[in-house]
C-alpha cells in the first residue's frame, strides 16, 4: 500500500467523521503497520508517519497504551525535536516494528 492508496481505502470526507474514521483505521495495528512501512518507502521521515498515527489514535491514549506520559510524546512527535533511537523503537513496538540498519552495497554483502 502506498500512501495514495491509503486515501482510497478510506473514502470520507476531511470533516470530523474522516477523523473519526482515520482513528478507527488506525486501531487496527496491521492497518497502521501497513502505512507506516508506506510511508517511508515514500521517503516520508518515520517520525512525520508516527505522528499521523498517534495522533489520529490519540495521543493520550496511545502513551497511556505504552506507558509514557503524553507530553514527552508529544515533544517527540514534534518534526524538530531529535528524538532517539530508543524512543522510536519503544513507539513502533506497539506495531510490531523497529528501526534497523540494512547495507545497499551488494560487494560488501558479497564480502561478507
Amino acid at each position: 500500500m502506498n500512501i495514495a492508496q491509503e486515501g482510497k481505502m478510506i473514502k470520507r470526507g476531511r470533516s470530523k467523521d474522516w477523523n473519526e474514521g482515520l482513528a478507527e483505521d488506525f486501531q487496527d495495528r496491521e492497518f497502521a503497520r501497513e502505512f507506516l512501512l508506506a510511508a517511508v518507502e515514500e521517503d516520508i521521515s518515520i517520525q512525520a508517519a508516527l505522528g499521523k498515527v498517534i495522533r489520529a489514535y490519540g495521543l493520550k491514549e496511545f502513551a497511556a497504551e505504552i506507558e509514557m506520559p503524553s507530553s514527552t510524546l508529544s515533544r517527540a512527535l514534534r518534526p524538530r525535536s531529535n528524538v532517539t533511537q530508543q524512543t522510536l523503537n519503544r513507539l513502533l513496538k506497539r506495531f510490531g516494528l523497529r528501526l534497523s540498519i540494512a547495507s545497499t552495497d551488494d560487494t560488501l554483502r558479497a564480502a561478507g
